[in-house]
Formats: C-alpha cells, structure tokens, sequence
C-alpha cells in the first residue's frame, strides 16, 4: 500500500455523465475511498447539478464513500432525503442555513458523519462554535458553483488557521479544500493543513490519472 500524504476525493461533476458508472469505476480501481457529489440548486449556486435520486441510482454500483456537498438554500429542509439516497457524508454551507448547528445535529440524527463548508468570503471563526461537532470542514477555495475555477491564493491563510484552531482545540476534524487544486498547488494546499483534496476536471482530464493520484498523494 502507498505512502498517502493527503486523500485524494474526485468530484463527479467533472466527468462524463453519459459514463457515470465508468467514473466510478475509475476512482475505485486507483483505490481511492471517496466521492464528491456536488448537489446544486441554482439558488444557492448559479448552477444545477443533480439530485437524491441520482445519487441513490449510482449507490447500488459503488462501495465509494459518498460525499455530498449540498450547494442548496435551506439544506435543513433535504438531511433525511438525502441520507435516505445513500450518502455517508453530509456537508451544508454555513452561508444557506440559518440555524447551523440544529442542522448539523440533524445530519448527526441521521447516524451520517457531519461536514459543514464556507465560501472564499467567509471567515473560519465564523464557524468556530461548531467545529467540536463536525467531521468535515470543507473550505472553498473558489467561489462555488462550477467547475473550472482557478483556486484562490488566500485560501492558504484560511487553511492554516483552521489547523491552527484544531491544534489548539484537540479537535479531530479533516479539513477538505474544494476549488482548483492540481498539480501546481496540492504541495502547499497540504502543506498549510489539508487532509482531502477535492479535484474535479484535474483528475478526469488527466492524461494519465493513476500517474496524478500517485502525485497528489505523494
């Protein structure tokens, strides 16, 4: 078994839905564990992904850990719905929920492990409260909604202060960074405190993938 530095967390988005089960098959046959299922709403995020019941269609063909990112107003309103689909983590956005950390214990209800994400705009310590109660701290290092961003250079600053505050804390969190990571930043990206590097059109474009994931997890 390879060294792995940081874990690598391949999002679907990026690949060919036509093909949604050979991508799928792809991260599994690199041994990756994870997922990342961006579920957008157009409300939230200028955009409109996909559903409960793609997700629940694609769980009877994958073992993955399914990681969805809901990217929706009001996700408090979808928890049960989605665990229901099959999900085995739920993150929601600090920034779409006006009681955080009643729908954070809802997700923990569902017997799911907890993420919560903010965007580029939003402070760590905004979030400060309700990091003894999450699993995930998934950090936007671009303004989300589609794919294809170039990852946000101050993200670092945010990286490291949240491995600043679960050092200090004794928290167990991983942190997660979504938006624009490849081959030229994943170094510093984990460097400044990353466990998980969400990668969308780095890893499906990729000439050779399993050379990238041997890279990025090196």
């Amino acid at each position: 078994m390879r060294e792995r530095s940081v874990l690598i967390n391949p999002s679907i988005l990026a690949s060919d839905f036509s093909d949604i089960l050979g991508a799928l098959d792809l991260i599994s046959s690199l041994e990756l564990d994870y997922v990342h299922l961006d579920v957008m709403d157009g409300m939230f995020v200028p955009n409109i992904t996909f559903g409960p019941k793609f997700i629940k269609d694609i769980r009877k063909h994958s073992d993955l850990v399914f990681d969805a990112h809901l990217m929706i107003e009001n996700p408090e309103r979808y928890v049960k719905i989605f665990s229901d689909a099959g999900c085995d983590i739920i993150t929601v956005h600090k920034e779409a929920t006006r009681h955080l950390n009643r729908t954070l214990a809802m997700i923990r209800e569902e017997g799911k492990e907890v993420g919560v994400a903010i965007n580029p705009s939003t402070s760590v310590h905004e979030i400060e409260c309700d990091l003894v109660n999450v699993d995930y701290v998934t950090l936007m290092s671009v303004n989300p909604g589609f794919g294809g961003q170039r990852f946000i250079p101050e993200s670092l600053r945010k990286i490291r202060a949240l491995d600043e505050i679960r050092k200090r804390e004794g928290y167990e969190f991983r942190i997660m960074v979504d938006g624009g990571v490849n081959l030229k930043n994943h170094i510093a990206i984990k460097e400044a405190g990353a466990d998980i590097l969400i990668t969308g059109e780095a890893f499906f474009k990729a000439s050779d993938p399993a050379a990238f994931v041997e890279e990025m997890e090196s």
